[in-house]
């Protein structure tokens, strides 16, 4: 298959297969909610509601449609609200009405407006809206499509009907310092109908993703894949002295570049925004390819190698432009847009099995790789946790933010640049070690080899090879820093 026909292919499958699995998603939610409704009732959790003025209204609410009749032959929908005055000796008044009828109640008089509230940690946003007036007991008016009135908990239900209402919150006396326990919950005849419309529609638009991604990964992985590269036989056991100190068949390397400027590395983010955007579908891609790629492994023990090929050449563009924006920041020269090895100074390759394990695909990506994702996240990790008090309700969460040790080591790198223009090769030799063991893990739970990842931190530019030979990358050497090229990548080198 020519190349433009398979990229056409990958990224209408892509497409097809995004929207496919998010309506998917979608029907999945829309079931569990109209299974685990049991009375009925989809509820939320009891919040407290607490504002000093004489109610409490909810943001205007657009229920169906204008034009839509009152009531329907089904239920559209019905909303239940529960709720209780902390103070015991309180009644408490929960009403729904026309939006107008309420905004002329409430003229001239101190009321909030509920604007949002999140549950972790709990927080409700209000708008307060001054005024002097006192408003006439809530009970006594007539506009109330629903209400209720009382001491201890109170409930109202209410079907949605075409037009604007508002909710409102008071103390049944009409005074000031409102204070509940409220608790919302909902039930709809159209869950299930329409969760069996989303489940349709997502299984038939990847049913026709799928195969066309899977299409266009095959097309671009036969033109990505290096013309003549050896396929490697399943290795003999060694013994572990040997086998610890052998070279692991998936080969990360990155040069560095002598002559970088002092300041380019604050922009290269920026720079790398289209590669961005484009790695984010081809990570896509290479997840469904994977496991594709898994099924055939269980079933004939063989990787295909045009996925193979694929996969590699999306791991490959995604280290170029880590190298080059935020993982190394080890070259100004922009990345090729293209899955195919190149004389960019920064490679990665993988020797394709002749033969894989049809036992390990079930465990290796997740069993087997536990002790190495866990150094993985502690190497590149961007969350840190630790306890952290909130007033709302006494209660105490748990916040995380933070650069990952990767990241701290870059931007060290990179300071030290800028100040004296000199990128210091230890550091970078570390920070190419930590990749390199990032790389191999990738690899292996991505079923692309058997050979579990050494445990060590080969640290420089240059990884090694079977039979501690070094291998060229790309169709012609690595650039050096006289021959290296400027600018976009010939148009020969685009997307393969």
């Amino acid at each position: 298959m020519k190349k433009t026909p398979a990229v056409i292919l990958l990224i209408l499958g892509i497409l097809a297969s995004i929207a496919g699995a998010t309506v998917l998603a979608a029907g999945v939610v829309a079931s569990v909610v109209g299974s685990v409704q049991g009375d009925g009732y989809l509820t939320s959790g009891t919040a407290r509601l607490s504002v000093g003025s004489h109610a409490l209204t909810s943001p205007r609410i657009d229920a169906v449609g204008e034009g839509v009749p009152p009531r329907l032959p089904f239920d559209v929908g019905t909303l239940r609200l529960r709720a209780s005055s902390v103070d015991p000796g309180r009644e408490i008044f929960l009403g729904i009405a026309p939006q107008e009828d309420v905004e002329r109640y409430l003229s001239g008089v101190h009321h909030s407006e509920l604007l949002e509230v999140d549950s972790r940690p709990f927080r409700a946003e209000y708008r307060d809206v001054p005024g002097t007036g006192s408003p006439a007991p809530p009970r006594e008016q007539q506009f109330w499509s629903a209400s209720v009135a009382g001491a201890g908990e109170q409930e109202l239900t209410w079907d949605l009907a075409a037009g604007s209402w508002a909710i409102v919150i008071m103390n049944a006396d009409g005074s000031t310092g409102v204070d509940a326990q409220v608790q919302a919950g909902f039930r709809s005849d159209l869950i299930r109908p329409a969760a069996t419309g989303l489940l349709v529609g997502g299984a038939v638009a990847l049913a026709i993703g799928i195969p066309l991604l899977i299409l266009g990964a095959v097309g671009l992985g036969r033109h990505a894949g290096p013309p003549g590269a050896a396929v490697l036989p399943p290795q003999a056991p060694m013994n572990p002295e040997a086998r610890d100190s052998a070279p692991y068949p998936a080969r990360l390397i990155g040069e560095l570049d002598p002559a970088l400027s002092r300041a380019m590395w604050l922009v290269k983010w920026f720079l790398a925004i289209p590669h961005f955007i484009v790695l984010v579908f081809l990570w896509f891609a290479f997840l469904v390819t994977t496991v594709v790629a898994g099924f055939a492994i269980l079933f004939t023990g063989r990787y295909p190698r045009a996925l193979f090929d694929f996969n590699v050449g999306v791991m490959r563009w995604n280290w170029r432009v880590a190298f080059y924006a935020y993982a190394a920041a080890g070259t100004d020269l922009y990345p090729p847009f293209t899955l195919a090895r190149t004389a960019y100074p920064a490679d990665f390759e993988v020797d394709y099995p002749e033969r894989l394990s049809r036992g390990l695909v079930l465990v290796k990506w997740w069993l087997l790789s536990i002790p190495h994702l866990l150094i993985v996240a502690a190497l590149a990790g961007t969350t840190w946790t630790w306890p952290a008090d909130t007033e709302d309700l006494g209660t105490t969460y748990e916040r995380g933010t933070g650069l990952s040790l990767l990241g701290i080591l870059v931007l060290v790198a990179v300071v030290a640049l800028l100040f004296t223009g000199r990128y210091q090769r230890p550091l970078f030799d570390l920070i190419l070690g930590i990749n390199r063991w990032i790389y191999r893990v990738m690899a292996y739970t991505a079923l692309m080899r058997d050979e579990y990842p050494p445990f060590r931190l080969d640290q420089g530019p240059l990884d090694q090879e079977p039979g501690n030979a070094r291998r060229t990358f790309g169709p012609t050497p690595p650039a050096t820093a006289a021959t290296r090229y400027e600018g976009p990548p010939p148009p020969h080198e685009e997307l393969k």
